[in-house]
């Protein structure tokens, strides 16, 4: 397991990459973490911990797989965002920040990128049944949450990781010509 707030660690992963493989195809960004809570909480400890896992986790991941993807003049990276980083709700206003950042990020590397070889895609999910739910450390949102996520799959109401990776395969397999900007993977009844 790799630390994506410690850039050495990092540094270690895409290098063994490397040492295995020759090189690195894809780098997917898919760590998180969404402490929930009112801007009034004044969680400071909370905010700092999603800054460094939602935003320095995938600034460390593209900085260091970035040198060896330039050498090869092709990759993709990938980076999930959150249906979070295109609405904003109450007691969210950090999370949702992080994930405005991301998409930010990762629409900066694709202009600075394109024409090198190197493609980006951002992935957002709407609700999906993962331990995702475990970090919100609010109790009350945490039950309103884990409803959804138990509800079963006639109900539409939070999606399987499968759906999410089916969504990640297919801008993977799409030809080296084609860019796979955005996706955004939602349970069909959900209402944000």
């Amino acid at each position: 397991m790799t630390d994506v707030t410690d850039r050495n660690q990092v540094h270690d992963l895409i290098q063994l990459a490397v040492d295995q493989f020759g090189r690195v195809d894809v780098l997917y960004n898919n760590a998180g973490t969404m402490p929930q809570g009112n801007l009034s909480d004044r969680e400071y400890d909370k905010w700092q911990m999603m800054l460094n896992v939602n935003i320095m986790g995938v600034l460390n991941g593209i900085g260091e797989v970035l040198p060896v993807m330039q050498k090869q003049h092709d990759g993709l990276i990938i980076s999930t965002d959150s249906v979070a980083g295109h609405v904003v709700y109450p007691a969210s206003a950090v999370y949702n920040g992080t994930k405005y950042a991301v998409r930010a990020i990762m629409e900066g590397l694709r202009q600075e990128e394109k024409g090198h070889g190197i493609r980006s895609t951002i992935v957002s999910p709407g609700a999906v049944r993962t331990e995702l739910v475990n970090t919100i450390g609010n109790p009350e949102i945490t039950k309103g949450i884990s409803a959804l996520m138990s509800a079963d799959d006639s109900q539409a109401l939070a999606l399987n990781p499968e759906d999410i990776a089916n969504a990640v395969l297919y801008a993977i397999d799409q030809p080296k010509h084609v860019a796979i900007s955005e996706v955004i993977v939602r349970p069909a009844e959900q209402e944000v």
